[in-house]
């Protein structure tokens, strides 16, 4: 089956009522037919649901789902993006371990590679995505790692997946990818030898702003771990939140196209506009990394950045002019949406480390909605000014 058809025919197995939409399992148990069939279950002698924080057919729905579009065996849902995120590291590392990590990550995952698990005696490298030739300095002889993301937030460095799976495989290291701005739709990490692949479900893949979720995706033998981490650390998804991220999917081909679509519009109006400086989109041929995007990529993705001409206090005041675009921590919506990461998203991070990514104080980033692009277009121009 296609991308679309995956995304809207994998569903839980009808119940006695003949549904045509798969119904939401509320529930935080579920009962035994027996003392036997109790223990068979715990034991794992026999498949089946126990409790909703181990697994929930709303959950398992979801879980199906995003591990048939991203191409791997298994996927195991989570409360968040971060708790994906955290969950990747502390199933895999342990006190003594170290791994290595792309500079140009999200600011929330830096901050825990650079100041949460060294509690843990686990060490972090963080290297330059661009410069592959010199990440072989970086392994040590405990390294079990690589974690990238790509296309980067908020910088959009496009780091060549293939490439990377080749210095894995050359090392022996966990292949680790955040494809959290490219969507399984968009690309598939898995297919250049990624192990584990990560979501957060809060953005594109819901699509409105409506729930938050996590994922990470991989090879049965790698998702059973991660499970059992879950299992025991709680981190689970609401069945609720699941049955939403499902629905979200069926939907997940055609929002992505719009998105895509308005994005490169914007892109190239951006371009033209006096007051900014250099603007960022993986498929203008402008885009360093534009031949890798292309090669790896089905589309650009829903995300535009570009730098104004000024300082970090015009940054703020492009933001306080704007009238229709939101004002929020999030991105992915079909609402069109503007932030500042320097005095944001990206505000703990050392600015000699943002400034090495592409963050400077003027850097915009634009989520890129459903709204009509002759919109989005005029409210962006009327706040940069002639």
């Amino acid at each position: 089956m296609k991308f679309e058809t995956k995304a809207i025919r994998t569903q839980t197995e009808t119940t006695q009522h003949r549904e045509h939409s798969t119904p939401l399992f509320p529930t935080s148990s579920f009962v035994f037919n027996s003392a036997e069939q109790m223990q068979d279950l715990f034991s794992g002698e026999e498949k089946g649901n126990i409790y909703s924080r181990f697994s929930n057919p709303s959950v398992t729905e979801f879980e199906d789902k995003m591990a048939a579009l991203e191409g791997v065996e298994k996927a195991m849902a989570m409360a968040t993006g971060m708790a994906a995120v955290y969950a990747s590291f502390m199933t895999f590392l342990k006190k003594g371990d170290h791994l290595i990590a792309s500079r140009a990550i999200f600011g929330s995952t830096f901050n825990m590679l650079q100041k949460r698990l060294p509690d843990f005696g686990i060490e972090c490298t963080f290297v330059d995505p661009l410069d592959m030739e010199n990440w072989g300095d970086a392994v040590q002889a405990n390294t079990k790692m690589l974690y990238l993301e790509t296309p980067s937030n908020p910088g959009l460095t496009v780091i060549d997946l293939e490439a990377a799976g080749h210095f894995c495989k050359q090392h022996n290291l966990i292949y680790s990818v955040d494809n959290c701005f490219a969507t399984p739709y968009i690309q598939n990490p898995a297919k250049y030898g990624a192990d584990l692949v990560i979501h957060s479900a809060t953005k594109f893949i819901d699509g409105q702003g409506r729930v938050m979720g996590g994922m990470v995706g991989g090879s049965a033998a790698l998702i059973e771990q991660v499970y059992l981490f879950i299992r025991s650390t709680g981190a689970s998804l609401s069945p609720f939140n699941a049955w939403v991220l499902s629905k979200s999917l069926e939907t997940l081909a055609v929002r992505m196209d719009r998105h895509c679509e308005n994005a490169m519009k914007l892109a190239r109006a951006l371009g033209e506009h006096p007051n900014v400086q250099k603007v960022n989109y993986p498929f203008l041929p402008t885009h360093p990394q534009y031949e890798i995007a292309k090669k790896q990529m089905r589309h650009g993705g829903g995300i535009v950045t570009f730098e104004l001409k000024g300082n970090i206090d015009d940054g703020r005041k492009f933001l306080n002019k704007l009238k229709m675009l939101s004002l929020t921590a999030n991105l992915g919506d079909a609402r069109s949406i503007a932030s500042h990461p320097a005095s944001t998203t990206h505000l703990r991070v050392p600015q000699e480390e943002r400034l090495l990514v592409g963050i400077t104080d003027t850097l915009i980033r634009i989520s890129v909605g459903l709204e009509h692009i002759d919109d989005i277009v005029a409210d962006i121009s009327q706040a940069l000014g002639d």
